[in-house]
């Protein structure tokens, strides 16, 4: 019978460790940083897979890693925050306590499973002000972290967190925040260490506009993104974009009464035939007419 090789538990932690990250270095990195009107979530991303993405109204959601994993996990935490405002108060989802589950799930994961998700992931709160701002980064192995202000993650995330750090600016406007994101993103990954010039082909954005009413999640793309990495010109709010997929709106022409009462008022309209027998004549002519005149069980 064979023996299969002993290993303790720190050296099993630390090799599943070692492969996470390297799992997610191999990735595009993501930047998340606060801003004058709000959050601001940019990502590398040249595919059409998305990194980035609302989870509910005040917060969105940013990963690296595998596709695959992450996904499940947006999709996971979407339903919860869903069940969570409809079954209670929809004050009572924030970004606190998807960050919670989301530490939960992938402690668990990474504890009690044979390869442990390659993924990082921030949750994004929008407040009233910069200083209500919250970020929470939650990794590979569960560990979850307040940001402040800003954070990258994936590939070389530690060189991108450096430019951040040195320029980042709580009450900028949204066309320096782009500006800074996109400066911090191409910084790395250039031949021979050299930085890139990154277009709007290259870069997934978002962000969360604290002065939306109701739900702040808004994508920017095509021509509004092309205005915005110029710097040319500022572009008007409407134009920033909207959604992914707002829920649908109610019909105009609901029907306020039900069709069995539409048909009860049409017939005390319509005039009686001479023929017909009365609703308050008697039935005994008709044996398969109920015995009260209504229902027959005395409804």
């Amino acid at each position: 019978m064979a023996m299969q090789f002993y290993a303790s538990p720190e050296q099993v932690q630390r090799d599943r460790s070692e492969y996470a990250r390297k799992g997610i270095a191999r990735g595009r990195s993501a930047v998340v940083l606060t801003y004058e009107g709000g959050i601001l979530l940019v990502a590398e991303n040249i595919t059409t897979l998305r990194k980035i993405s609302e989870i509910y109204d005040k917060i969105g959601f940013a990963a690296v890693g595998r596709y695959n994993e992450f996904e499940s996990l947006r999709r996971a935490g979407i339903r919860m925050a869903d069940v969570n405002g409809y079954s209670y108060d929809r004050r009572d989802v924030t970004g606190r306590f998807l960050a919670n589950a989301y530490t939960q799930t992938l402690g668990a994961i990474f504890t009690e499973t044979q390869k442990p998700y390659e993924v990082e992931i921030c949750i994004a709160q929008v407040g009233a002000s910069p200083e209500t701002d919250e970020l929470y980064r939650i990794t590979y192995d569960g560990s979850v972290m307040d940001e402040p202000g800003f954070m990258a993650m994936g590939g070389q995330a530690e060189a991108i967190s450096n430019v951040l750090r040195e320029r980042h600016d709580a009450a900028a406007d949204l066309p320096a925040a782009l500006a800074l994101a996109a400066e911090a993103l191409g910084s790395v990954g250039g031949e021979n260490g050299q930085t890139r010039q990154l277009d709007a082909k290259q870069l997934e954005v978002a962000v969360l506009d604290r002065r939306r009413k109701g739900r702040a999640f808004r994508r920017i793309q095509g021509a509004s993104l092309i205005t915005l990495l110029r710097g040319e010109e500022a572009v008007p709010e409407q134009d920033l974009g909207g959604v992914d997929a707002a829920p649908p709106s109610p019909a105009t022409d609901k029907p306020t009464v039900s069709a069995a009462a539409e048909e009860d008022a049409a017939d005390k309209a319509t005039p009686s035939s001479p023929s017909a027998p009365s609703s308050s004549g008697s039935s005994e002519g008709d044996p398969a007419a109920p015995a009260d005149g209504v229902n027959g069980d005395g409804s």
